[in-house]
């Protein structure tokens, strides 16, 4: 008996041994894999940051570059609370007008022999503000959509001259290079044909700066500037002042609040003589006073007004922009940079006769009033027709109106 429960204890005790071993073995194999997964874990997580530090060194040099550009850009931007702004407008590209002689036309004719078409251009302008209030505008660039013709008018030249007045039943002949008949004598009517130049017209109906007539087959509405009439006998008045009105008469209605929007009644000599003038030294107006003369007779705006405005803003065309830029006007500057805004021309003809088709388009006439080439004014800066008027909207010198009348008077007690 004590032999067989000598040996069951042994084999208890056996039994307790393995069991041990086991939960040993297993307790040390679970170690080694705890110490290989952390070994793992520890040394590839940092092998992987170490490697994304690495990869991300350099570029956080670049980043901190760009980004030190951006906040210096902001902050110039942003200086004093100033900000930039841009906008694109198109607007309307107006023709320029060419003068040429013709010593083949009585003196003091004119005639269109090209009509001028207006063109489009998209205008972007910079606006700079500071606390929301706009302290600076400037016109950045320019492209032409769509290009103008220019408006070609000949001038006559000839030592006779000829008070001919067109009259219905009369013969007349097209001198434009094209001439639109219309079905209405309006611009904005519809087409219904072109006549070449020399075409001859027949006169049915005279209905101010259109005429109604007939060619071949074809009966509607022309522009009467851009037609002649033929005439055989030379006049012999070679002065041209057969109509002339005196100094009195001329200054009778000279004061502040003038209409514009009529011409001075001013002869082409008498224009001639007021701008002669010792004070134009470089001899600009002197040499282009017939151009004032003729936008009197092409868009009923007063002469003298516009040659005012030009001494006024040209000093007597002795300004940069009016020397370099064939500008006596200014046209087209602004404030904050004014040399860089402002039109060239070729010459001064183009600046005078644009201008005076500016002030009569927009300005002096009210919206709907029939203009020249059978428009109509836009009106857009319509304050009434006096300097005042146009003072509103021109100029930002609230002095402006004074000192263009200034040299209105002047002018007008040269005659």
């Amino acid at each position: 008996m004590k032999a067989k429960e000598k040996t069951k204890k042994v084999s208890k005790i056996h039994i307790k041994v393995t069991l041990k071993s086991i939960i040993i073995f297993f307790s040390f194999i679970i170690s080694v894999l705890y110490v290989f997964i952390f070994y793992n874990y520890y040394f590839v997580r940092s092998s992987v940051f170490a490697t994304e530090t690495s990869s991300y060194v350099e570029p956080t040099k670049i980043s901190q570059a760009q980004a030190a550009n951006i906040e210096e850009i902001i902050n110039q931007n942003s200086k004093e609370g100033q900000k930039e702004e841009y906008s694109v407008e198109e607007t309307t590209l107006e023709y320029l007008t060419k003068y040429r002689n013709n010593a083949s036309l009585p003196k003091g004719t004119m005639q269109v022999i090209q009509e001028g078409r207006e063109g489009k251009q998209e205008i972007t302008t910079k606006r700079t503000y500071k606390q929301d209030e706009m302290i600076a505008e400037e016109q950045v660039s320019a492209k032409i959509t769509k290009a103008s013709v220019d408006k070609i008018v000949e001038v006559g030249t000839a030592s006779y001259t000829s008070n001919y007045k067109a009259k219905v039943g009369d013969i007349l002949y097209v001198t434009s290079d094209r001439l639109s008949v219309m079905v209405e004598p309006s611009e904005n009517s519809q087409k219904i044909a072109t006549l070449s130049k020399q075409a001859k017209l027949k006169l049915l109906e005279i209905q101010g700066e259109w005429y109604k007539i007939s060619s071949d087959s074809t009966i509607g509405y022309v522009k009467a500037e851009s037609t002649t009439y033929i005439d055989n006998t030379p006049k012999t008045d070679t002065t041209g002042n057969k109509n002339a009105k005196s100094k009195e008469q001329l200054i009778s209605n000279l004061s502040f609040d003038m209409p514009l929007n009529k011409p001075s009644g001013l002869t082409l000599e008498q224009f001639k003589k007021v701008l002669s003038d010792s004070k134009d030294t470089n001899k600009i107006f002197e040499n282009n006073a017939q151009y004032f003369y003729y936008i009197e007779q092409q868009y009923n705006i007063n002469g003298i007004f516009v040659a005012s405005v030009g001494i006024h803003e040209s000093a007597w065309g002795t300004s940069t922009i009016a020397r370099n830029k064939n500008n006596l006007f200014g046209y087209g500057a602004n404030d904050s940079n004014p040399y860089n805004g402002a039109y060239s021309f070729s010459d001064y003809s183009e600046s005078i006769d644009l201008v005076a088709r500016v002030f009569v388009k927009y300005y002096i006439n009210p919206k709907g009033t029939s203009i020249y080439g059978g428009e109509t004014a836009a009106g857009t800066y319509y304050n009434g027709p006096t300097l005042s008027g146009i003072n509103t909207r021109y100029a930002s010198d609230k002095n402006w109106a004074n000192g263009v009348y200034t040299y209105m008077k002047y002018l007008y007690n040269k005659l």
